[in-house]
Formats: C-alpha cells, sequence, structure tokens
C-alpha cells in the first residue's frame, strides 16, 4: 500500500447502522509491545496480525501519529495467524467493522468488543490528507492525533478503563 491516509471520528449515534453494506468481525494483536507514544524513544513501527473472516495478514505501519502513515499489507494463512495471536501477542483488540457508504465514500464504522465494548468510531481512507469528504450527520469529533484511540493503544490502556473526560473526548 505505501502510504495510508486514514481519519478517524468518534460518532455521535447510531443512525450509521441502517446505512451499512455489511460488517466483519475482526481479531488482531500486536507481535511488537512498544505503544505509539513511545515512538520519540526509537519505536519506528508496529507489527500486527490481523483476521477478518477468512482471511488473514501481516500489517507494518509507522509509529508516526496522524493522518498520513506508511502501511504495508500481508496476506497470510489463517492458521498462521491464529497461531501468532495465540502463541506471540498479550492480548487481542476484538471488533466488528461496518462498512457505511457516504457520498462516494465508504465510512469504516469499528465497534469494539471486549474491554474496548462501547467504543464506536468511524475511519475514513482518503486520496489525499486536504481531500474534501461529505459528513455524515452521525459523525463527531476527529480523534485522528490522540494516542489513545490507537487499536494499539487499547490493548495497554482499554476503553473500559477510561476516565469520563477520556471518553467524552477531551
Amino acid at each position: 500500500m505505501g502510504i495510508e491516509i486514514e481519519r478517524k471520528f468518534l460518532v455521535t449515534s447510531h443512525a450509521w447502522r441502517t446505512q451499512a453494506a455489511r460488517a466483519q468481525r475482526m481479531s488482531q494483536g500486536y507481535l511488537v509491545d512498544s505503544a505509539l507514544v513511545q515512538a520519540r524513544q526509537g519505536v519506528r513501527c508496529s507489527l500486527r496480525v490481523r483476521i477478518a473472516d477468512a482471511s488473514a495478514w501481516l500489517n507494518i505501519k509507522s509509529a508516526d501519529l496522524g493522518v498520513a502513515r506508511q502501511e504495508y499489507d500481508y496476506a497470510i494463512p489463517v492458521a498462521d495467524a491464529e497461531r501468532m495471536l495465540r502463541d506471540f501477542c498479550n492480548g487481542v483488540v476484538d471488533k466488528t467493522r461496518h462498512y457505511v457508504p457516504h457520498a462516494g465514500l465508504t465510512f469504516e464504522v469499528d465497534e469494539f468488543h471486549g474491554d474496548n465494548a462501547g467504543l464506536i468510531v468511524a475511519e475514513l481512507e482518503l486520496e489525499a490528507v486536504e481531500q474534501k469528504f461529505s459528513k455524515p450527520d452521525w459523525l463527531g469529533r476527529e480523534v485522528s492525533s490522540l494516542p489513545r484511540y490507537y487499536n494499539l493503544n487499547l490493548l495497554a490502556h482499554p476503553y473500559a478503563q477510561w476516565s469520563e473526560s477520556e471518553r467524552s473526548g477531551d
């Protein structure tokens, strides 16, 4: 893939549910435990294994915060991914990804499970950092640059442990 340009938002209502075209259950873990917030200490990327339906990938993503990040995905056998999640990861993020078309683009609405249940965020992949897009009514505050919303950090500090100010987006 090379560069991923992705914006992440809080979701303010359940109105997106009636617009979802499909959903996919995902489990993912990290093969390197260093949190993105440690990027200043020399951590340059995260290494993730993800299973979605009958497919699996290794994903390498730069540890930069923000909208544009380097990203590479490589398909791997599901059995290998299952073993990696079991043997190499100190936890797994479980979520259902809902694909919600809106104004010619598709929002990926992630509904988290387990220790992150109750957290719902929407992501939108774009062609350019400054690309304009129509915001649906259910889309809330942008959180693209807030590390606590990154999946890697949800393992170390799950939504169930967030304070009220963290949950309200402050």
